[in-house]
């Protein structure tokens, strides 16, 4: 799959346990043609985890995509009114950030990134990662999911036995999201057993 000429946008939130695996799939864009500009919400941006150091994140995150990371509102901003834009990932995506983009809030720059791109219509690509998306976060993927121009990674339960609530998607299958969303398609199936 080719993304030549595409600029895409690839957010990170505070889903700290996917965000080495995320990282990869940065790189396989890049690798496949496409500018990307990198967005991470400021709690990734400012925390280091038993997952790894911010810094390590933000130098490699840079190095991948040769573009400077947004981090902010004021910086997210922009997406809308410069239709910077062909599409914006976000993976992992918090529980937090879906309920943000539900109810169209825009205090986090992933948020205001989120809102400032589907006012021009291009496609969303969500990768969920939660603890509650089988809980209180699943009103929010449905309401998502009958959102026009949003598209889900597939995605299932990481650890139905000790963690039966939680969800999260087959970062392997971001590209191949993307790919479907750029024609108006939610990749199928969506849900992965």
């Amino acid at each position: 799959m080719k993304f030549e000429n595409l600029t895409v946008g690839f957010a990170v939130t505070g889903s700290f346990c996917t965000l080495k695996k995320t990282v990869a799939h940065i790189r396989d864009l890049t690798e496949n043609g496409a500018d990307v500009i990198p967005i991470m919400s400021e709690i990734t941006y400012n925390t280091d985890t038993r997952f790894g150091k911010a810094e390590d994140f933000i130098s490699e995150i840079k190095s991948i995509t040769g573009n400077e990371i947004i981090t902010s509102i004021k910086g997210a901003e922009p997406i809308g009114p410069k239709n910077i834009l062909d599409a914006l990932i976000i993976a992992p995506c918090t529980g937090n950030t879906l309920s943000k983009i539900a109810l169209g809030m825009t205090d986090s720059c992933v948020a205001m990134a989120a809102k400032a791109n589907l006012r021009n219509e291009n496609p969303l690509v969500i990768a969920v990662s939660t603890n509650d998306g089988l809980g209180a976060s699943a009103q929010n993927i449905a309401h998502l999911m009958n959102a026009k121009n949003v598209y889900f990674v597939p995605f299932g339960q990481d650890d139905a036995v000790k963690k039966p609530n939680s969800l999260v998607a087959d970062m392997s299958k971001i590209a191949d999201t993307l790919d479907f969303a750029l024609s108006g398609r939610q990749i199928q199936p969506i849900l992965k057993v």
